[in-house]
């Protein structure tokens, strides 16, 4: 049976892995046994798989998450305060699901941002649009917009984010500028979108972080309210590796 036809015009409808398919079955002696209906399904599969696929790359490409870290590679041994079982109910992605955030602090060096990229990766995994900032790059990236007069279009687009991960907030406090901005992002996320913040502060000094009572009650009321918490602890990781490797 001459299938290029039928391969080329697999190509030209955007089906290259049907067509990279249904070549490798015809070159396979021990396909011919096969049932059409099985060659339509591996086929339907194939080109299913390498759409889900490209989708990842490209969730993962536009997250631009800050570390190649992965909920699998999770260390509970370390001695950081890391509750085990609630890292792996967030590892589900049902507090995205459901619109809450997170809130990840510790000392420098215990692993908030590793934890933030794992869950940021699970999440790209489970077909949802991640976006990782740290604060101080997001902040930068508002002003340059509000001088070129696009800050409405890039706190929308921020706004279609499944998962905003905000790395490294504090301890530096907010400009006027910096508050509203931050307050516009929380208020557009709340009840349909996720946040995920790592800090070196502890939670019960943010207000100074925001440097403004009103504003901070208005921004962390919205942020607080529905968050899940990650309160880690101990010596840097870093500093306990470097250690181990001079012993």
């Amino acid at each position: 049976m001459l299938i290029h036809p039928t391969v080329e015009r697999l190509r030209a409808l955007g089906l290259t892995a049907m067509a990279d398919t249904l070549i490798e079955l015809q070159n396979n002696p021990e396909a011919a046994e096969m049932p059409h209906p099985d060659w339509l399904g591996l086929l339907v599969d194939r080109e299913v798989t390498s759409r889900d696929n490209r989708r990842l790359v490209r969730r993962l490409s536009n997250a631009k998450l800050r570390q190649a870290a992965a909920i699998e590679n999770v260390d509970y041994r370390a001695a950081r305060g890391l509750d085990r079982s609630l890292f792996q109910n967030l590892a589900t992605c049902q507090w995205i699901r459901e619109h809450n955030h997170l809130v990840i602090v510790g000392p420098t060096g215990t692993g908030k941002s590793s934890l933030a990229c794992a869950l940021g990766n699970r999440a790209c995994r489970d077909g949802f649009s991640v976006l990782y900032k740290r604060v101080p790059r997001l902040f930068a990236d508002l002003a340059q917009a509000r001088g070129e007069g696009r800050l409405a279009r890039l706190i929308a687009a921020l706004e279609r984010i499944n998962l905003l991960i905000l790395d490294d907030w504090g301890p530096e406090p907010l400009t006027i500028d910096q508050r509203r901005d931050l307050l516009e992002i929380v208020d557009d996320r709340y009840d349909k979108g996720s946040l995920l913040i790592t800090s070196q502060v502890p939670v019960s000094q943010w207000h100074d972080v925001i440097a403004d009572p009103t504003l901070g009650d208005a921004i962390l009321d919205r942020i607080i309210h529905n968050a899940h918490r990650i309160e880690l602890k101990g010596d840097s990781l870093r500093r306990r590796a470097d250690d181990r490797t001079k012993a």
